[in-house]
């Protein structure tokens, strides 16, 4: 299942199975957080804008 990951160094979002081991925006080795808001319906699946 895709989800949704956003970089926590430079905010960079991309959706795929497991984040990168770098992010292709800023080219580091960051750490990637899973943005779906769960606090949602369950079918809809959106990035939390909060995070």
């Amino acid at each position: 299942m895709e989800k949704s990951w956003k970089c926590t160094a430079c905010g960079y979002s991309l959706k795929d199975k497991e984040p990168p081991e770098e992010c292709p925006a800023c080219k580091e080795k960051c750490t990637f957080v899973d943005n779906i808001d769960y606090t949602q319906n369950i079918g809809d699946k959106r990035p939390d804008e909060r995070i």
